[in-house]
């Protein structure tokens, strides 16, 4: 099988490389895919994208007429595909459903960390030989009430690693997860009383229609003053506006993330001689209760890993005539 690899990092193709093993015949484009870039597909039998990718009913128009008959993804999340339009159209897409949820629940525990303890802030300070201690009180996480948002995957380890701390637990989710409730002590309530009742929020849910803005003004005046709110999901949860708003007023204590609303085109790029033109993003950056990375939290050895050979291993489903457990399509109703 001939496949593109969209959005390919020098750091992540030697992963990819060995998993294929030379079954199939690989090319590698640093693009994004979008409806300008798919005309690189032609000829090809599959295109690999990533979650800056954007497979917009146009886009998968066009990769349609060119004859690719598949799309894998290399992350969980699958909000930049249209499925319904892949599906009507007769090309097959399939996902990455668990590649490392220890990766992102380890990259929330240090956003929370860096942020309650003012680590960064300490570290600026200690380069300048400035060992003043003003500014620079955090919290015990002992016995503090941590709500998890979304206790799937990445949701119950985030959950296992505070209890460690000795978290008390609140869970919000459609399905709850007995093991959590049984060996934990999480308790699940709505997410009105998870927000008046945590210290620290994670949120740990997929985008979708119904999760889009989920974290809103109504929510944010509800939260305890000095709570502090991981985000390590997707951007557009939380309404961006809103945060920003509730930050500047005082009215939550913190906010770490991994990910932002209007990361497509700004994220995974050397950006430095530039400052981007989105507001929001500079005002966040500027907040001193702010710490943002630029999504990296899968960007361990055993996610880049896992992604790899579970990409191949849905082409290769793909490529043997056979059922792929990962395909998303068969599962998406017109």
């Amino acid at each position: 099988m001939k496949v593109l690899i969209y959005s390919a990092r020098d750091f992540e193709i030697p992963y990819l490389k060995a998993a294929n093993n030379s079954r199939h015949q690989l090319e590698f484009t640093n693009e994004s895919l979008c409806s300008k870039t798919a005309m690189q597909a032609v000829g090809y039998d599959a295109v690999c994208i990533f979650s800056a990718d954007e497979a917009c009913f146009l886009t998968i128009e066009k990769l349609k007429d060119f004859n690719v008959k598949y799309i894998t993804l290399r992350s969980v999340g699958y909000d930049n595909v249209n499925l319904r339009a892949a599906k009507r159209l007769g090309i097959k897409v399939a996902n990455i459903p668990a590649y490392s949820p220890h990766a992102i629940a380890e990259h929330a525990v240090s956003l929370l960390l860096n942020l309650n303890r003012r680590i960064i802030e300490s570290n600026r300070r200690f380069k300048r030989f400035n060992f003043k201690l003003d500014g620079l009180i955090g919290m015990d996480l002992h016995q503090k009430t941590v709500g998890i948002v979304g206790t799937g995957k990445i949701g119950s380890v985030m959950a296992k690693i505070m209890h460690g701390f000795g978290c008390k637990l609140l869970g919000y989710d459609l399905e709850k997860d007995e093991e959590l409730e049984t060996n934990f002590g999480l308790e699940y309530c709505s997410l009105e009383q998870l927000c008046e009742q945590s210290h620290i929020i994670s949120i740990h849910v997929p985008l979708n229609a119904e999760t889009h803005y989920l974290i809103n003004d109504e929510l944010f005046y509800m939260m305890k003053s000095d709570v502090i709110i991981i985000n390590t999901a997707r951007g557009a949860i939380i309404n961006t506006e809103h945060l920003i708003e509730a930050l500047k007023e005082n009215r939550i204590g913190a906010y770490g993330s991994d990910v932002y609303e209007h990361e497509k085109g700004v994220f995974f790029k050397d950006l430095s001689q530039q400052v981007p033109d989105d507001l929001n993003l500079i005002q966040l950056n500027a907040l001193p209760n702010v710490l943002l990375t630029g999504h990296h939290a899968y960007l361990t050895e055993e996610a880049l890993t896992n992604i790899a050979d579970q990409t191949f291993q849905n082409l290769d489903r793909w490529a043997a005539g056979e059922s792929c457990p990962n395909e998303l399509t068969q599962y998406e109703t017109n």
